[in-house]
């Protein structure tokens, strides 16, 4: 492991250059081919909500965006309980991140239990500032991983597994070059794209326009 101990403690200066591709892009709503959206990459889709909600989002996020994290803090719990639970909107998470430790983050929420991985997403996001910005990012990583039931041995399995890697990174390659996603958080509400960290007033007033 001393290879990828190596390839984090120089991603730390990627990480924080990273940052700053996650820019609110401009405001003006773009629509795509929401039949080609929907369609699963290799991972399969992380979804929340009832398949027959009449508003689906998409959300392409990166574990290590400042604005990917206020969003999960301020909107998503509201968005969970207004909207997911209620049965008006379906929710589907999916990777793009910014940078190595971005997608370690993603590689590990993929390892753990399925029925896990919304949860230590949800825990990730708030605790953000204690594994992603940090001198050596594979350490604090590594204490991380194990408060949400990894080993070391767990933790290095799952981030040497260059399949799981390579469709992560296919994901968001797909995202960029099929759907024009240059910033995260972007959403597709039934297929038209929002970029930034809407509030949930926000969100809720374009929902409500798709009900």
């Amino acid at each position: 492991m001393t290879q990828t101990r190596r390839q984090f403690l120089k991603t730390t200066a990627l990480t924080t250059a990273a940052l700053g591709l996650a820019s609110v892009a401009p405001a003006w709503a773009q629509s795509v081919d929401e039949d080609e959206l929907l369609k699963p990459g290799p991972l399969g889709d992380k979804i929340l909500g009832d398949e027959n909600a009449p508003v689906t989002i998409v959300e392409y996020a990166s574990m290590t965006c400042g604005h990917c994290a206020n969003f999960h803090k301020r909107t998503w719990p509201d968005l969970k309980k207004d909207y997911i639970e209620t049965g008006k909107v379906r929710f589907i998470m999916r990777e793009f991140p910014l940078d190595p430790v971005a997608s370690a983050a993603f590689m590990l929420a993929r390892c753990a239990p399925q029925e896990k991985y919304f949860d230590i997403v949800d825990i990730m996001f708030e605790e953000q500032r204690a594994w992603a910005f940090t001198d050596n990012p594979y350490q604090s990583l590594l204490d991380f991983s194990k408060q949400i039931g990894f080993t070391q041995e767990s933790f290095e399995e799952c981030l040497t597994n260059q399949g799981l890697l390579d469709a992560v990174n296919a994901v968001r390659e797909r995202g960029a070059n099929e759907f024009g996603v240059n910033s995260t958080p972007t959403f597709f509400i039934n297929g038209e794209k929002h970029s930034g960290a809407l509030s949930i007033e926000e969100m809720g007033k374009i929902i409500e326009e798709n009900l």
